[in-house]
């Protein structure tokens, strides 16, 4: 892949950077309290498997899916695949 003037593995270690700083976003925004046993907005139960795969855990799948959408859950993918979109 042409790079221009940047050094061998430039491009790569910019990816890198964009993964590592997302996933430390995402862990620093984990909850750090007990999962609850039902879910706070509709009052459901939620499955054990869940409450131990996401600590924290304060609503069921369904809820979880409306809150993201409703509130612009980030996507994890650069889909743009243009390389100023990897430049921090």
């Amino acid at each position: 892949m042409a790079s221009g003037w940047a050094r061998d593995g430039a491009v790569q270690e910019q990816i890198d950077a964009t993964v590592e700083s997302e996933i430390g976003r995402i862990r620093s925004r984990r909850p750090t309290t007990e999962s609850l046993t039902h879910c706070e907005d509709c009052g459901d139960e939620i499955p054990a498997a869940r409450r131990q795969a996401v600590p924290g855990v304060r609503r069921c799948i369904p809820c979880q899916a409306e809150d993201d959408a409703q509130h612009g859950a980030r996507s994890l993918y650069n889909r743009r695949g243009s390389k100023d979109s990897q430049l921090k």
